[in-house]
């Protein structure tokens, strides 16, 4: 088939890490470009009623179009960045708009003056911060990263955003089992992990090691596969913004909802009563039990947080943190929320889209978007973290 190229003038930033064109009154989701740009994009898949296609030459450059860091990032090639062809700046100034959109269209809010939507920087730069990375094999044993949208492996000689710990890890220069995943880990007390499945979603081929993590004055003994932030900076730069959010005070009730092995929960802990965090996974809330176990007013509830709240027994909260996939919450879980009348709710989203679709639930329980802070702890990709406060009208 003969490939298809269009010359289009790109539009606005959508969610996703393209933005939108159109062609003879179709839209084209075009990724590797930036707003404003003339481009010929190569058409990647029909769908019914949009395009999605990859810029693959620049008519007319941005200003904010830089070379990318990385020989690997572009079109055809590994797709786990989304934006390294615009300046660090510029990534943040495209993610607050994405913010912006989805809070308005989905979220319902017409008037964000009163908010700042700005994506902040971590420390550190764009590059070297990942703190877990997962590589495929493909099927001549070779490492590599995923194109973009597909099972296809690339092999790299290095990923340019992931932690120097993990780049000097001995995983790119040797052959793996043809199909397997490869995990590799650098926790933040300075230690490495490396763990292999036969399959990218199966159990672990041999032992799973652990791996240290600290934050908030505590100390967690974790499986190298299981869940922590993956930028270094993440996790005081959200538990310091929830904590400011909350404001919480000596008697209060806390629930930390999603809550893992209970990072919120040591932030929250000394500042307030009693904390409850409600996690369903086993490993997690083991690990939090072991972390946490001088925290005398922090008790673990292992279940689903739609089942757990749906008991009456779970009646009265002062403070809740709510940091759930990147699904989102979902309406059963903010009406149980509301029900409970807590003054303020910090919700951590890793996914604007959900998260606006459940700040609109919030406010038609009568809760309002009355805080908002917003973090790139996802350089050169789409993704970010968004930390809003919700108060009662």
């Amino acid at each position: 088939m003969t490939p298809e190229l269009l010359e289009v003038e790109v539009g606005p930033v959508a969610h996703g890490g393209f933005c939108v064109a159109r062609h003879e009154g179709q839209a084209v989701f075009v990724r590797h470009a930036l707003p404003g740009e003339r481009v010929r994009a190569l058409v990647t898949e029909r769908r019914k009623g949009f395009l999605r296609a990859d810029a693959v030459e620049v008519l007319l450059p941005s200003p904010d179009r830089v070379i990318p860091p990385c020989p690997f990032a572009g079109p055809g090639a590994c797709g786990g960045c989304d934006w390294q062809h615009a300046s660090w700046d510029a990534q943040r100034e495209l993610k607050s708009q994405v913010l912006r959109e989805q809070l308005a269209r989905l979220g319902g809010i017409s008037d964000l003056n009163d908010l700042s939507v700005l994506v902040e920087p971590l420390p550190g730069g764009p590059l070297s911060w990942r703190t877990r990375v997962q590589y495929a094999v493909d099927g001549e044993g070779r490492p590599g990263l995923h194109r973009h949208r597909s099972s296809d492996v690339i092999p790299v000689d290095r990923c340019r955003i992931a932690h120097p710990a993990i780049q000097a890890l001995p995983i790119l220069d040797r052959a793996w089992p043809p199909g397997s995943t490869v995990e590799a880990t650098a926790s933040s007390a300075g230690e490495t992990a490396v763990l292999t499945r036969a399959a990218r979603t199966g159990p672990p081929t041999g032992p799973v090691p652990p791996i240290r993590e600290r934050a908030a004055g505590h100390e967690w003994l974790l499986d190298a596969g299981g869940f922590w932030q993956v930028h270094p900076h993440a996790v005081e730069a959200f538990t310091g913004a929830v904590l400011a959010q909350l404001a919480p005070e000596p008697a209060e009730r806390a629930w930390d909802l999603y809550g893992g092995a209970g990072v919120f929960a040591a932030a929250l802990a000394p500042h307030c009563g009693p904390v409850t965090v409600v996690e369903a996974d086993r490993r997690a809330v083991a690990a939090g039990r072991r972390a946490l176990r001088d925290l005398t007013n922090v008790t673990f509830a292992r279940g689903d947080v739609a089942q757990v709240l749906a008991n009456p027994r779970w009646r009265r909260v002062d403070l809740v943190v709510l940091d759930p996939p990147r699904s989102g919450a979902g309406r059963a879980v903010v009406e149980a929320i509301a029900a409970r009348g807590p003054r303020a709710v910090s919700y951590v989203a890793c996914d604007p889209a959900a998260f606006a679709r459940d700040v609109r639930t919030f406010g038609e329980l009568g809760y309002d978007l009355t805080g908002l802070r917003a973090f790139d702890s996802f350089p050169m990709t789409q993704h970010f973290e968004t930390v809003g406060l919700l108060t009662p009208r």
